[in-house]
């Protein structure tokens, strides 16, 4: 039977997830959310600023290192929440606030990504069970989402062998200081990992790897470096696959200067120049939040790779949220199961980590309402792929039939159509749309377009008329992964493929010229998109430069030229 109602403890409940854990549960009416902590001042605050809230919120002191039975007696809560930490920092008895909710009579929620932490939760299993309470440690993005991934991923797989994961949060997305002072313990330090089949130790923070968050159909994260974090998946995830052979968790933080700070840290930690960075997590904390440009988005993805039947094969995961959406999601999780419970749909007794909790079916709705997209890419027989078909990957299907018709050709193909040609708009940029040979203006011009294939790079050469303009493209690596990478001589141009409602973006996020990266902010202004209005290839082109204007802008429709018997 659905419960009536429920009084939710938040500890730290005006802090950086409490305080988002609080916003996702605002709508429903059955709730006291109790934010708590040290300060009833900062949390009557917090609660003056959310009256619209459906929920009742209630402003509360907490401190967990005083007489918690009495603090806990006196609030009565059905179900408490650590969202403080830092989990990595208790100490005394670690465990003195999940102990003192099951004497309470209360279950108990914790969004832990100490590894140490949640695997420890365990040694309260005998008296949580005797008490019939729930005690549920790293309910949060590491390791309850990555673990449901994980298990979507591997499903299809006869055997797993490794796992990949990482989150990139947008640099805007304003991090706790007790995420810096969790940070700031193992940076530098020795973090226990699986590689090559057995138990190592790579540095946190130093030991790193480059990864791309794309969701297919979406225009992709840049390429960044993420960094090795001690989170409890590298516990866990070894305990549910005991034959694994490498998992490796990496958080990337944003812009890459702050990465290359941290990194620099955390090898004068490696080299026991200092013994550690938790004295220097306030200043880092305010770096952290002040230097801040790029993009507002961020991101997660997953990999595993396994066999099936006799053969190698890849599968990842990736989620992408844009603008304030993204520090929502270490916090869905608690959502998830406190919902469940309003629900009627309690956890069983016991105390254990919560990387089991939940599927990630159970966060469909959760990230929907969010505007969270995800997707999954199978690299099965990826080889044999075109490369806008490996690129998009299950958003192909999606395209318009003239779409995949045009780019799924095999050897060789010739497209003929019209086209409409608007030229420069300035002296200048007439000379430069000349030396790249792009076509002069006209109402109405013949176009051809023949396209050949070969090791994996596709040659474009487009006539308008009798003026001919030629182009490379290839599935992109490296920094342009997950791009097409389009070359006019020696500039290069990596073009994200975003495909939505029938129609096909092709959006530039890189240029370099002769191998050397050039700033996105002078980058050529390009409106390029591919569309089957009146079911045949159509395409529109408007190609600028900053200040100077247009270079060109051509449309038109193609069919593919049959060969005659």
């Amino acid at each position: 039977m659905p419960a009536s109602t429920c009084r939710v403890l938040i500890v730290g409940g005006y802090g950086t997830f409490g305080g988002r854990l609080v916003d996702l549960l605002a709508d429903e009416a059955r709730l006291t959310l109790i934010i708590a902590g040290r300060s009833e001042m900062a949390a009557q605050a917090f609660t003056s600023t959310r009256a619209a809230s459906k929920a009742k919120l209630v402003a509360a002191v907490l401190d967990r290192v005083g007489l918690l039975d009495q603090q806990l007696s006196a609030l009565a809560p059905d179900i408490v929440v650590d969202a403080s930490g830092p989990f990595q920092g208790y100490s005394g008895d670690p465990y003195a606030l999940p102990r003192a909710c099951i004497r309470a009579g209360a279950d108990y929620i914790d969004l832990a990504d100490a590894a140490a932490f949640v695997v420890g939760i365990d040694a309260l299993d005998a008296e949580a069970m005797a008490a019939g309470r729930s005690v549920l440690s790293g309910a949060s993005s590491f390791p309850c989402l990555s673990a449901a991934v994980v298990r979507h991923l591997a499903r299809d797989l006869d055997r797993l062998d490794a796992i990949e994961a990482g989150v990139a949060p947008s640099p805007y997305a304003g991090v706790g200081l007790n995420v810096i002072r969790a940070i700031a313990s193992y940076a530098g330090r020795p973090v226990t990992l699986i590689a090559n089949g057995a138990r190592a130790t790579r540095p946190g923070f130093v030991d790193s790897r480059r990864m791309t968050v794309a969701v297919p159909g979406e225009v992709p994260l840049p390429s960044i470096r993420f960094a090795l974090t001690e989170v409890p998946d590298l516990e866990v995830l070894a305990r549910d696959w005991p034959d694994v052979r490498d998992i490796w968790m990496g958080a990337g933080p944003t812009p890459a200067l702050l990465h290359r700070l941290l990194w620099v840290a955390g090898r004068l930690v490696q080299g026991r120049l200092l013994s550690s960075l938790t004295p220097f997590a306030s200043v880092m904390h305010r770096v952290v939040n002040t230097v801040r440009w790029g993009e507002h988005r961020g991101g997660m993805t997953v990999t595993v790779t396994g066999q099936r039947r006799g053969h190698a094969e890849t599968h990842s995961w990736h989620l992408l949220a844009e603008g304030e959406r993204g520090p929502f999601i270490p916090s869905m999780a608690a959502e998830a199961l406190i919902r469940a419970r309003v629900a009627g749909k309690a956890s069983p007794a016991g105390a254990r980590s919560a990387h089991r909790e939940l599927e990630l079916e159970d966060y469909g709705h959760l990230f929907a309402r969010r505007g969270i997209k995800t997707g999954v890419r199978l690299e099965r027989g990826a080889a044999g792929l075109t490369p806008y078909q490996a690129i998009l990957g299950t958003a192909y299907a999606a395209l318009p039939p003239p779409l995949q018709e045009l780019h799924a050709f095999e050897a060789s193909v010739r497209y003929a159509g019209q086209a409409r040609v608007t030229g420069a708009s300035h002296v200048v940029t007439r000379l430069i749309a000349r030396l790249f040979g792009f076509p002069g203006p006209a109402t109405e011009t013949p176009v051809t377009v023949e396209l050949s294939r070969a090791k994996g790079v596709e040659t474009w050469r487009r006539t308008f008329g009798r003026q001919s303009f030629l182009s490379t493209q290839e599935r992109g690596t490296g920094r342009n992964a997950q791009l097409i990478v389009e070359r006019f001589g020696p500039f290069a141009f990596g073009l994200a493929l975003v495909a939505s409602a029938g129609r096909l973006d092709l959006v530039v996020r890189r240029w370099s010229m002769f191998g050397v990266p050039l700033p996105r902010l002078l980058a050529p202004r390009s409106a390029a998109y591919e569309d089957a209005a009146q079911a045949r290839f159509n395409f529109s082109v408007d190609i600028g430069l900053p200040v100077l204007g247009r270079l060109v802008k051509y449309e038109g429709w193609l069919v593919q030229e049959r060969v005659k018997a």
